[in-house]
């Protein structure tokens, strides 16, 4: 009887499919968390690194951050433009993880900064780069397809390194820095603003996931599918949502949304700030004073992050609405709803501001 009952098991232990576990998966900022998180739903949670109300330009992980990334079979981030800080601990911590860096994926629509306190006018039809390995293309994007690529080129590290995880992990490229809080390279690395990055990056993560974990390809790939039909719906949403305000002048705090405006076709007269590291000088506020003057701003937005004593100094007897733009959802809850919790919020408070 006892034989019986261990041979059943034994075979129905062999006709049972023998999961993997899910892959560990870090994750720089939230709204890449989000992405992430949406593709993994129903499979597993990624870790973040970054939290939402903490600078990405520089950032000393907690204990429990570097723990993350040290057991992370694939870390998603940015890339070092936004983050150089975490290109060290990325080799040395999860030097034998995938690395996907979304900014350098084939397809992902980049534009370059923006300079002085005032933008000059741009044409964004025919303004940015799709990254493609090794060359850079002029972005065509001249239908709302969906499109989706796979992550055929992940970046395997073979660093490694026996860093202890109980010590706090520090930047050391504070030289680096380019005066915009970036490593300098002319590139604006805040692409995940623009929705399109988003759908792409979603097909991107997901082929990822399947290297890792196959026996969730088809859960990983309907997530993405859906998630994809959802940022495209919501793209549609927010072009509403702007459609009646396009064409009114706003300043904002610094060029965090250049992506955004070029997506939307709605575009800041300048910025108060150079970057998010350094405060404007009274040469560039009484600029920025005259901008307002001379355009008739019709609102001039702050960050949640940053002293609104800035936007006073620039709105001040002007009689300027303010607003509040956030790139990095500091006052949202991290998770899969994050993203076009993010995008939506952000049309609608530049639709808020600049219909008063």
């Amino acid at each position: 009887m006892y034989r019986s009952s261990l041979s059943a098991a034994l075979i129905a232990g062999i006709s049972s499919p023998l999961w993997a576990d899910v892959p560990a998966v870090a994750t720089d900022i939230a709204p890449v968390h989000a992405l992430v998180s949406q593709v993994m739903e129903g499979v597993g949670t990624p870790e973040l690194i970054v939290p939402p109300r903490s600078s990405p330009h520089g950032y000393a992980m907690r204990p429990s951050e570097a723990r993350a990334l040290s057991g992370a079979d694939l870390v998603v981030w940015v890339g070092p433009l936004l983050t150089p800080w975490l290109a060290d601990p990325l080799n040395s911590l999860a030097g034998s993880a995938s690395h996907i860096a979304l900014m350098e994926q084939p397809g992902t629509h980049v534009l370059p900064f923006r300079e002085g306190a005032m933008f000059e006018a741009h044409d964004h039809r025919d303004e940015g780069q799709e990254t493609h390995g090794d060359h850079d293309h002029a972005e065509q994007h001249d239908d709302n397809d969906v499109q989706k690529h796979d992550d055929n080129d992940a970046h395997e590290s073979k660093v490694h390194d026996d860093h202890g995880h109980d010590e706090e992990v520090l930047s050391d490229h504070a030289d680096d820095d380019d005066g915009h809080g970036h490593v300098d390279s002319g590139k604006d690395p805040h692409v995940w603003l623009d929705p399109r990055n988003g759908q792409l990056w979603l097909g991107q993560i997901a082929e990822a996931l399947i290297k890792l974990d196959p026996e969730n390809a088809a859960q990983y790939r309907e997530n993405a599918e859906a998630a994809q039909a959802a940022l495209a719906a919501l793209e549609d949403d927010i072009a509403e949502t702007l459609a009646p305000v396009k064409d009114r002048p706003f300043i904002v705090f610094h060029d965090a949304y250049h992506y955004f405006e070029a997506r939307f076709d709605i575009e800041a007269l300048g910025a108060i700030s150079e970057n998010d590291a350094r405060a404007p000088g009274a040469a560039r506020v009484s600029e920025l004073r005259g901008v307002v003057a001379d355009s008739g701003a019709k609102c001039v937005f702050a960050e949640p992050q940053f002293n609104p004593g800035l936007i006073a100094a620039v709105t001040e007897g002007q009689g300027t609405g303010t607003g509040t733009l956030d790139p990095l959802g500091a006052d949202l809850v991290p998770g899969a709803a994050l993203y076009a919790d993010l995008l939506r919020g952000m049309a609608q408070n530049m639709a808020d501001c600049l219909s008063d």
